[in-house]
C-alpha cells in the first residue's frame, strides 16, 4: 500500500503533516514544500517570541500504558465525534484523537 499526501490547501501533492495546537485544540495539515515554507514563516515572528509549553496528556515516551490507570474510552469517542473526527465504535483510537481531547481537556 502507497501512501501519498496532498496538499489540504491547493490539491498539489503533499511533502509533509504539519501537526500544531491553537486554543487548546490540535490540528494537522498535509502542505506541500512550498505552503509548508509560507506556513513557518507566518508563525516564526511569534514562535520567536513564545515559551514553549509540555502540553496535558503528552510525554516522550511513544505507546504503553497511560499513567493514572485506564481511560474512559467512551468519553473520548462522544467527544471525538462531536468535534468531527471520525473513531469507530471500538477498538482503538488514534493517537491524534487521543492528543486532542487530552490538549482540549
Amino acid at each position: 500500500m502507497v501512501e501519498q499526501l496532498v496538499d489540504d490547501l491547493d490539491g498539489t501533492p503533499g511533502e509533509r503533516t504539519v501537526t500544531f495546537t491553537w486554543d487548546g485544540v490540535a490540528y494537522e495539515i498535509e502542505l506541500s514544500k512550498k505552503n509548508a515554507t509560507a506556513f513557518e514563516k507566518t508563525l516564526k515572528p511569534y514562535l520567536d517570541v513564545a515559551r514553549r509549553v509540555k502540553t496535558k496528556g503528552t510525554s516522550s515516551r511513544r505507546g504503553g500504558a497511560v499513567r493514572g490507570g485506564k481511560r474512559d474510552l467512551s468519553e473520548i469517542r462522544s467527544w471525538a465525534e462531536h468535534h468531527g473526527f471520525e473513531v469507530s465504535s471500538r477498538g482503538r483510537i488514534a493517537s491524534s484523537v487521543i492528543e486532542a481531547y487530552d490538549a482540549a481537556n
